[in-house]
């Protein structure tokens, strides 16, 4: 009878780690995965031509053109140099000045 009690009260007491695990593993792990891609899929659908952007490897360009998954970017000085590239690989957008500054003073 004894054992039986100390079985029962060792499964308990894994199941409560078990428990523990998982929602530490969620709140320090899958949640603020899901913040950030949900940020990015904000980014990507308020992207505009005109807009200034950082590349994933470093490049800064402004948008020409937009496709359904692909951008034009046009980097440089000349302006002769234009690449298509997927979105994906944008990392960071930044709005035309006169835009901000157009909806900073509206509100």
């Amino acid at each position: 009878m004894i054992l039986a009690s100390a079985g029962a009260a060792s499964s308990w007491s894994l199941i409560i780690w078990v428990v523990v695990l998982v929602v530490f593993m969620y709140f320090f792990m899958i949640r603020p995965q899901q913040k950030e891609t949900k940020k990015k899929n904000e980014m990507m659908a308020s992207m505009a031509v005109g807009d200034t952007v950082l590349t994933t490897s470093g490049f800064y360009g402004v948008i020409i053109a937009i496709q359904e998954d692909t951008v034009i970017v046009e980097f440089g000085s000349n302006k002769n140099c234009r690449i298509p590239m997927q979105t994906a690989a944008i990392a960071e957008i930044e709005k035309p000045e006169s835009a901000t500054t157009t909806t900073a003073t509206d509100k």
